[in-house]
């Protein structure tokens, strides 16, 4: 979420082209990774959204509460801040969203519960290191403020307040590295810094978070302790 600098918001630059996801044609619109074929016309696929949601066949089996990350607990985003989708499949999942929410962790789930907030993100990390799960990897949530990105990654909010880096405990970088590396390990995404983003890197983006008061030299190195672990660890 973060603070913003300038006055537009997230919702309106999600209606931009995605260069990577499915394409409209002539007779159809791809949905998901299915043609919707709508009286022989085209229509964009933003005015499709409420199809999106009611399109069943071909996704992937889901259940109400199911986690993509085992220690999280499960809080869900209001249906409005999302949308239903059946990525890796439909689209790559190349990149992790870093975002500090300018308030508590309690204020994050409960805007993102919101559907008249018009975003969030997949996880929320506390302070104390907890971390809650609101939106289904699968989907694409609206968290990045551009279409393209919201496609392609996990956006990952952050309790604290971009002007105070004190506000980012050790627990809570700790805890958001393990999450990340489980992301990028599963997902074959490089740990680097092209890979996992700032929200304030993100083309077009109005936000600053997660601040200039964000220790990438920590995180970074947890996140690679954390990865290299994932790899030595024995397979299930």
């Amino acid at each position: 979420m973060g603070e913003k600098s300038r006055g537009t918001g997230s919702r309106g630059t999600r209606r931009r082209a995605s260069a990577d996801g499915p394409k409209a044609t002539r007779r159809a619109v791809l949905i998901g990774g299915a043609a919707t074929v709508l009286g022989g016309g085209v229509l964009a696929r933003d005015e499709l959204s409420w199809v999106w949601r009611k399109l069943s066949v071909g996704h992937k089996p889901r259940k109400e509460g199911e986690l993509d990350y085992i220690p999280a607990e499960w809080a869900a985003a209001s249906s409005a801040n999302w949308q239903m989708a059946d990525r890796p499949d439909d689209y790559r999942i190349d990149r992790v969203v870093i975002h500090v929410v300018q308030g508590s962790y309690a204020v994050a789930l409960q805007v993102f519960k919101d559907p008249a907030h018009g975003a969030a993100a997949h996880y929320v990390v506390a302070k104390d290191g907890h971390v809650a799960q609101m939106i289904r990897e699968l989907d694409v949530a609206y968290h990045a403020g551009d279409r393209g990105y919201n496609e392609r990654s996990i956006g990952i909010e952050h309790e604290g307040y971009v002007e105070r880096p004190e506000s980012f405990t050790d627990t809570m970088y700790r805890s958001s590295a393990r999450l990340t590396a489980d992301i990028c390990h599963r997902y074959g995404i490089p740990v680097d810094r092209e890979h996992i983003v700032g929200h304030v890197e993100v083309p077009g983006t109005d936000h600053t978070d997660p601040g200039k008061g964000w220790d990438w030299n920590r995180y970074m190195r947890y996140v690679r302790e954390a990865y290299a672990r994932q790899e030595t660890a024995p397979a299930e």
